[in-house]
């Protein structure tokens, strides 16, 4: 049979929840997973890489980028624009690659509600506890008091969307977390809408039936 479908997987979660690190882990069990590397108008912070960790652009370039349909999707968070480019994603799924997101809650609900539709995984991942969750922000070291303040006053926000996911996930055990998201994946790349190639062979043996009556 010719290859199945692509896939769009979108992970999801309050900063802190352990969307980065499932994504990172995705990548390393399958090698032939593409990622879909965000833009933003925020500056990189140390360490981050232009086309790698994001690909990161002004904002005039941004909005340039929305107005002529290059974003499948893009959200205004905590000052600045951020949004998945069009192009690389189509050509993946296209030759039957998956992609994964690493997407807030709104740019999950505007995928989903494309023509895309059809062809996402969503998954949702809720953290432990609020206090871990607060404890996870400030040991990453990544952000100012006053950032993990925001972060967490807008924690309750997108959890609040958990309902709209396929899936949800608590990640109080990375591991068993991990290992949950693998068996999700596995399954819905086995979905009758991601195998057109399930109808030609339904035929055949139809038409192998038919030669032996």
């Amino acid at each position: 049979m010719t290859a199945r479908r692509g896939l769009l997987i979108i992970l999801s979660s309050p900063s802190g929840a352990g969307k980065s690190t499932l994504s990172k882990r995705l990548l390393e069990w399958d090698p032939t997973l593409k990622f879909s590397v965000s833009a933003t108008t925020r500056a990189p912070r140390p360490g981050e890489v232009d086309g790698q960790d994001y690909h990161f652009m002004p904002e005039d370039r941004f909005k340039q980028e929305v107005a002529r349909d290059g974003m499948l999707e893009h959200a205004h968070v905590f000052g600045h624009f951020y949004g998945s480019p069009r192009g690389p994603v189509e050509e993946a799924i296209g030759a039957g690659c998956d992609v994964v997101f690493d997407i807030d809650w709104q740019g999950a609900q505007q995928i989903v509600n494309s023509a895309l539709g059809p062809h996402t995984l969503s998954v949702f991942i809720l953290p432990p506890s609020i206090i871990e969750l607060r404890r996870r922000l400030v040991s990453r070291g990544q952000d100012a008091p006053e950032v993990i303040a925001k972060r967490m006053q807008k924690s309750w926000d997108e959890i609040s969307h958990w309902g709209s996911y396929d899936y949800v996930l608590v990640n109080d055990d990375l591991e068993r977390t991990f290992d949950d998201l693998r068996t999700i994946v596995t399954a819905t790349r086995l979905r009758r809408s991601q195998q057109p190639a399930l109808v030609d062979h339904v035929r055949k043996l139809q038409n192998e039936f038919e030669d032996l009556t």
